[in-house]
């Protein structure tokens, strides 16, 4: 998600002729399933951290809006997008070199950089040159079955009238950059100029391969406008989870309970509290288990970063519900797995991108976080490792 510059948190359908029968089966369950029984949460503990210098300077590029990353099986590599909205150089990722182990994280060292293209090849625009033509990175990953790299940007809303509206998209790049697709999404993700479908800044921006890397499962960020309001601090919100085939068919849809503000905000300030989910990551031995970080800001208060351990079994399908708010649904079920006050780190902040890395001696799988600083010299681009039994 863009954010003010304040210390501000967050802030073609793709043709592909796998056939995917056995898919079916992550999708909701039918009727008279029964549940199995409740399994303990995943666990989390801190394996350590490390700060990447404030705006970096990378083969001419400014390192910094790490806003999503993912590990590059092909390589080893890991793969960081920027959600730098072509304002500073052309939209991008890096990739990167993580030293991390049992022992901690010991270096992070970026290899490369390429900028997205887009259809014709052209360059993306910054909003300021060309609102209608530019977009806002948030989410990569990395497909399992070709190493092409998926990516995900939320698009825009207007704020004013007769300006540009932008649709998020799921597009599908080359290890080089260039357009190879896009993934068609559900018809609710879709903004809309009377009031409907995504909030502005609050729209797609997790997304996670899952099912032997048949199933894209996505994350809209906040509750749509129609699914009722953003949370408060008396009340949290509905937020839309969509399990898809790769090309594109709606396997289920389901409404993941995000929490209320942790805190009353700073009543000088001049931005709202803020609170969403930037990212979600399957689990590879389960179709309906997922991580899911939810990442709040308030004004006064700093940042709050909860992980939580999620399912879709037993949850209501609501692909077909309209509203949220005027219908009775089943929400997925979730556990804390960690809260990263209590995780000892140096800082906490803008956390927005996670992924898999490597498993480790004692049996338990790390997990790498990262944090998008805005570009703002009182932000940090802390790049953690955890530990998941």
């Amino acid at each position: 998600m863009r954010a003010p510059l304040m210390r501000r948190a967050c802030g073609t359908a793709l043709f592909l002729t796998t056939t995917l029968a056995s898919v079916v089966a992550a999708a909701a369950p039918p009727p008279g399933h029964t549940a199995r029984p409740s399994q303990p949460a995943a666990q989390a503990r801190l394996l350590g951290e490390e700060i990447v210098p404030f705006k970096l300077d990378f083969r001419g590029t400014t390192v910094g809006g790490l806003s999503g990353v993912d590990r590059d099986r092909c390589t080893g590599e890991y793969v960081f997008i920027s959600d730098d909205r072509s304002f500073l150089q052309p939209a991008r990722f890096y990739t990167a070199e993580v030293d991390v182990d049992a022992d901690g994280v010991h270096s992070v060292r970026f290899t490369g950089t390429r900028p997205f293209r887009q259809p014709d090849g052209a360059l993306y625009p910054s909003p300021s040159a060309d609102a209608a033509k530019a977009v806002d990175p948030e989410e990569v990953r990395v497909d399992p079955r070709t190493c092409r790299y998926w990516w995900a940007q939320e698009g825009d809303r207007p704020a004013a009238a007769g300006a540009p509206l932008v649709q998020p998209s799921i597009q599908v790049a080359s290890r080089t950059g260039a357009y190879r697709g896009q993934l068609r999404l559900p018809d609710n993700y879709a903004i809309t100029r009377d009031e409907r479908g995504p909030r502005r800044n609050q729209s797609l921006e997790a997304f996670t391969f899952g099912f032997r890397s048949g199933v894209v499962t996505s994350a809209v960020e906040g509750p749509l406008i129609q699914d009722g309001p953003v949370p408060d601090t008396h009340h949290g919100a509905l937020v839309r989870v969509t399990q898809q085939t790769r090309g594109g068919r709606v396997l289920g849809q389901y409404a993941y309970p995000i929490e209320k503000i942790f805190a009353e905000s700073d009543p000088d300030s001049p931005w709202g509290p803020d609170t969403g989910v930037p990212s979600i990551l399957a689990f590879p031995d389960d179709p309906h288990r997922f991580l899911v970080l939810e990442r709040t800001w308030v004004a006064g208060s700093g940042y709050k970063i909860r992980l939580y351990d999620a399912t879709t079994r037993g949850a209501s399908d609501v692909r077909a519900v309209d509203s949220l708010a005027e219908r009775h649904v089943v929400p997925m079920r979730k556990k804390l797995v960690a809260d990263f006050d209590t995780l000892g780190l140096s800082t906490v902040d803008n956390t927005e991108g996670m992924t898999w890395g490597p498993e480790l001696p004692s049996g338990e799988r790390s997990l790498i976080l990262v944090s998008d600083d805005n570009f703002d010299k009182d932000a940090v681009t802390q790049v953690v490792a955890l530990a998941v039994r």
